[in-house]
């Protein structure tokens, strides 16, 4: 589809080494000619569901309203989600997410080399942003915070940040077994580097410790205090929280304009 604004190409596919199996993703460019320019790039995982955030609408209205001219490049995930997604150098404690680090090493070190040979992408980290939803999202929060010389933005949707390294059955303890908040927990501040979180009232029903909070809501909120407690600001972690919002595409497209503004909103 081609508009006077962008171009979207999809169903090209680059074979990954570390992943062993070809990777299909789509691309959007901007029509923008500059033969020296370099575009801000947005990565997003699940790719294969873009339809349902409408981005022909999303993106003539990004342009329409004097939006910068951005590429987007959404990745294809398949049978093995459950594995290549998730946090990168520890698995939950069912051994899923076997394979993030492998898909972190791909998009790392195949996906964004190869956008940057076939389209104008910026190599700067200040305009490389990565996004996702529900396990795509804790997915893109850690690539991002892993690889701060590459990114510096990261978007999640109604993120799987309950992500763990014990069941209920085990004992857990959110305070400790939480894997994604123990990273920030023992990681240093890393400059640059900002988030925007987003959640809704109806994401789920579960409320583990029963205190009125749905755990989705409870989890991001806390994870944010992680981010606080080591040097990040309001203003780097922005929460958006959707009054009824689901854990659907409905919700997430509804906000995605959001999003698209704030991740641009330096460029």
């Amino acid at each position: 589809m081609a508009t006077n604004y962008f171009q979207i190409i999809r169903n090209k596919t680059i074979f990954s080494k570390f992943l062993k199996r070809e990777v299909k993703y789509d691309v959007i460019l901007p029509l923008s000619y500059d033969p020296v320019r370099k575009f801000p790039t947005l990565y997003m995982n699940d790719g294969q569901d873009l339809e349902k955030l409408a981005p022909a609408q999303l993106c003539q209205r990004h342009y329409e309203t004097g939006g910068s001219p951005f590429i987007w490049v959404s990745i294809h995930t398949n049978e093995r989600r459950l594995q290549e997604y998730g946090t990168s150098y520890v698995a939950d404690y069912k051994k899923r997410g076997a394979l993030a680090t492998a898909y972190m090493r791909f998009m790392t070190e195949e996906m964004m080399p190869h956008i940057r040979k076939i389209t104008p992408s910026s190599s700067l980290s200040a305009e490389n942003y990565f996004c996702g939803f529900s396990l795509g999202g804790l997915s893109a929060f850690d690539i991002v915070w892993e690889n701060p010389a590459l990114f510096s933005r990261a978007g999640v949707f109604s993120g799987s940040f309950w992500w763990r390294s014990k069941s209920y059955e085990e004992g857990y303890d959110e305070d400790h077994d939480r894997i994604m908040h123990n990273k920030i927990k023992e990681g240093p501040f890393k400059p640059g580097l900002k988030f925007w979180f987003e959640c809704g009232t109806n994401d789920e029903t579960e409320d583990r410790n029963n205190n009125g909070v749905i755990d989705s809501i409870e989890d991001t909120l806390e994870l944010i205090d992680e981010l606080r407690a080591i040097g990040y600001t309001e203003a780097d972690t922005t929460y958006l929280e959707v009054l009824g919002g689901e854990h659907n595409f409905n919700t997430w497209q509804a906000v995605f304009k959001d999003f698209l503004d704030w991740a641009l909103e330096d460029v």
